[in-house]
């Protein structure tokens, strides 16, 4: 893909914005490594752009690079702007801060720095040492939003949570019945896999797959360009492992299902199907959800897409496993049902967990909300 040769990028904050756009293009495909875009400026023209390719394959500076070639284009002396601190190690891939030395830039503009402890200020320490002016920081809060399940990986050890729920305006998610088919509309629907799609993994737990039976699986958001998107690996919660092995949900691509107390046939009939079960148990016998996101944060896991049940929803709030919420609100009332947590009632308002409104944008006929804790919820 190239872009336009006749952008015009005469300040650095033109030329970020660029490079954020096209980070934004590899949005569904780079996991585990973060979603960077990169430009190439010379006198306020572009003459190269990329963003990361699948894990293995080229990063952004790269693709900038060889984007600079193929259109002739000499690099030497001019101003690449990346979202994010040129990586400094060999990896799956040879370090891009070699290749910006080598490539004779004149000067590198960076968003942030990598919070990666292999790079964490070593590559723009490499370039300065090269003679390549530098600077950081410009539209960092931008490149953290693209990347915030990555840096919560480096810092943190685990995967950005995000809970998704869909209800009506009295919090009702289902009736009690169960059915909940369709109380949000179809542009709310269609946003939700959008979400998903982002994602590196899809949980629930085994309440959701005996209720509805569901594929977990991302559809009709395939983007211009770049086809279908790939589906997120789906995770399933089942302390007793439970699940049929006829559920819809292990159709496809293997699973991995999270125990506490496995049955020892069910536990082989699924290995033999190509299913990974992980068994974390707690003191109670339940799933160690805590464990869960460490250990899916050992498997370079970035970003975790909720879609469970009021039960699960409650223990993974309550063991401080979430993140951030994503909940759309249909402008209707529906009374007495299922609701969104089935979180105990508390003796004071001051136990109360708090959020704050990080978006609020309309949907079809729907709101959705990204709420986000403010305190973090674990370590």
């Amino acid at each position: 893909m190239q872009t336009d040769t006749d952008t015009k990028l005469d300040t650095d904050s033109a030329a970020m914005a660029l490079a954020l756009a096209w980070a934004a293009k590899g949005m569904r495909i780079t996991a585990p490594n973060p979603r960077v875009g990169c430009v190439i400026v010379r006198d306020g023209v572009l003459i190269g752009a990329g963003h990361t390719q699948p894990a293995g394959q080229a990063h952004a500076e790269i693709e900038a690079l060889r984007d600079a070639a193929a259109r002739g284009n000499d690099v030497r002396g001019a101003t690449a702007y990346v979202t994010l601190e040129p990586c400094s190690h060999y990896g799956r891939t040879p370090p891009c801060s070699n290749a910006l030395v080598e490539a004779g830039l004149g000067r590198v503009v960076a968003a942030m720095g990598d919070p990666n402890p292999l790079v964490a200020g070593r590559g723009m320490a490499q370039l300065q040492a090269a003679g390549i002016a530098t600077d950081s920081g410009l539209m960092a809060d931008a490149a953290y939003e693209l990347n915030i399940g990555f840096f919560q990986r480096m810092r943190h050890g685990r995967p950005w949570v995000r809970l998704k729920t869909a209800a009506s305006l009295d919090g009702t998610t289902a009736l009690e019945n169960g059915e909940s088919q369709w109380i949000t509309g179809p542009e709310a629907r269609q946003d939700g896999h959008a979400w998903r799609a982002r994602a590196c993994v899809i949980l629930t737990g085994i309440g959701t797959v005996k209720a509805d039976d569901p594929r977990l699986t991302v559809r009709g958001v395939a983007m211009p360009g770049l086809g279908a998107p790939r589906q997120p690996r789906r995770v399933i919660v089942d302390s007793r492992l439970d699940i049929g092995l006829d559920a819809r949900v292990l159709q496809g691509e293997p699973c991995w299902i999270v125990a506490a107390r496995p049955d020892p046939q069910k536990l082989a009939a699924l290995r033999a199907a190509g299913h990974e079960v992980i068994v974390l148990a707690n003191g109670a016998g339940k799933v160690d959800l805590p464990a869960l996101m460490l250990e899916l944060g050992r498997r370079e896991i970035n970003e975790v897409h909720v879609e469970a049940g009021s039960k699960l929803n409650a223990s993974l709030v309550r063991e401080g496993c979430v993140d951030e919420l994503l909940v759309y609100l249909a402008p209707s009332l529906i009374g007495a049902g299922q609701g969104m947590f089935a979180l105990p009632p508390l003796v004071r308002l001051a136990d109360k967990a708090a959020l704050t409104f990080h978006d609020i944008a309309r949907v079809g006929a729907d709101l959705r909300i990204l709420a986000r804790f403010t305190t973090q919820q674990s370590t």
